[in-house]
């Protein structure tokens, strides 16, 4: 405690090994901020009792905030790779923070979209550098580094919809207002982790990442290859997570006639188990390749997706659950073995994959908002429960050992 004190409030100190002290500080500024953004899905109840939106409506909102993370994250990490800014994660904190006094004083849809926006400019400024700064802390354990990072956002993200049934739901729109107040504890930390990042740029000048003896070997042709495989496992992975996080609480009040509290609680579960799966994915993908990690996320959730539409109530949390779990441990994984792919390129590369995290996400949650208005609820999570099965396309990854072994 008193070495992490001593990193955030005092003097940075520059160590050998793995920095954990700073990788717990960028999962927790990473749980801080997707927390605060998680209560945008979480209010959609509201927003469609109060506003009365469509579902289709429902999902523009997710793809404009979606869009503007993911547009802007490649390059804002390619900008970075040449010209770091330790004190952009920072900032990237103060817009998260202006979007949500905006969403909480929106009383049109389009202040609405503006105000969401603005959140996810704040995503596209934070997450790139972030990803720099934990591979720069992780001694080598990459995967493990990512997933500590990873798993304080999914574990954000598990907790909005908590806040929301304990905050939003019971006092209004204004409520998320004093989401604020976690923006700024992050923004405090991150000037503290800015400056051992800056302190690490002048003791080690022009720091570039060396690169795996693997990628050195591999032809472009099958890089390219491996990097299309990457890109149609976030695919399956967030089209099937958009569907979730998104209409989950929709499924369970229209199937079941569950109440709108438990229905978020039921998502709060789903969404923790998000969060374990992808802390279990790093120490994993280090210890056994993340080839096999990736392979073994996405189809090993089949199973259970494929039977959850068909559940009484108990097993369909159950099946949820497991799925969140299973499909959960195959992203920094996939961003590891991405970056192993193109060393040199950590900030494009990570901007991109979190672009595309964000983009296919918001583009499932619109796509799936779309279908269910000309269909059902239900119908769509029967097609969304499908995805997993193009996991089986991770069998042509070439198989690259984990960093330091």
């Amino acid at each position: 405690m008193n070495n992490f004190l001593e990193k955030i409030k005092g003097r940075p100190r520059i160590a050998e090994g793995t920095a954990y002290t700073i990788l717990f500080a960028m999962g927790f500024c990473h749980l801080l901020n997707d927390m605060v953004q998680s209560v945008v899905p979480a209010m959609y109840p509201l927003m469609k009792e109060d506003f009365g939106f469509t579902f289709a409506q429902i999902g523009t909102i997710t793809l404009v905030y979606q869009l503007a993370s993911s547009i802007f994250q490649p390059f804002v990490g390619l900008y970075a790779d040449t010209h770091p800014k330790p004190y952009s994660l920072a900032a990237g904190m103060c817009f998260t923070l202006s979007g949500l006094l905006t969403l909480a004083y929106a009383s049109s849809f389009l202040m609405i979209l503006v105000a969401v926006s603005v959140i996810g400019c704040g995503s596209a400024i934070f997450h790139p550098e972030a990803s720099r700064v934990v591979q720069m802390g992780s001694g080598g354990k990459k995967s493990l580094a990512q997933a500590i990072f990873q798993v304080g956002g999914n574990g954000g993200s598990a907790l909005g919809p908590l806040l929301a049934a304990a905050i939003v739901l019971p006092y209004g729109q204004h409520a998320v207002g004093w989401m604020a107040l976690a923006a700024m504890l992050a923004s405090f930390i991150l000037v503290r982790v800015g400056a051992w990042y800056s302190l690490l740029l002048a003791q080690k000048k022009g720091i570039k990442e060396k690169a795996a003896a693997v990628s050195r070997s591999l032809p472009s042709g099958t890089v390219r290859m491996a990097m299309a495989i990457l890109i149609l496992m976030l695919f399956s992975k967030y089209f099937f997570n958009a569907c979730m996080t998104s209409y989950f609480t929709f499924y369970l009040i229209e199937k079941f006639d569950v109440s709108v509290g438990h229905s978020q609680l039921c998502l709060f579960a789903y969404l923790a188990a998000f969060a374990l799966g992808t802390l279990a994915g790093g120490v994993l993908g280090d210890r056994y390749g993340r080839k096999y990690i990736i392979l073994f996320s996405i189809l090993g959730a089949a199973p259970f997706t494929l039977a959850m539409p068909y559940m009484n109530l108990g097993w369909t949390i159950f099946t949820a659950v497991m799925s969140g779990l299973v499909i959960a441990s195959a992203f920094s994984s996939i961003l590891v073995y991405a970056t192993d792919l193109m060393p040199g390129k950590l900030g494009m590369i990570s901007g991109m994959f979190f672009g595309l995290m964000f983009g296919l996400g918001g583009i499932g949650s619109a796509f799936f908002g779309w279908l269910a208005d000309r269909t059902s609820i239900e119908f769509i999570f029967r097609i969304s429960t499908l995805l997993p099965l193009l996991g089986v396309i991770a069998v042509f990854l070439p198989d690259i050992r984990p960093s330091g072994k």
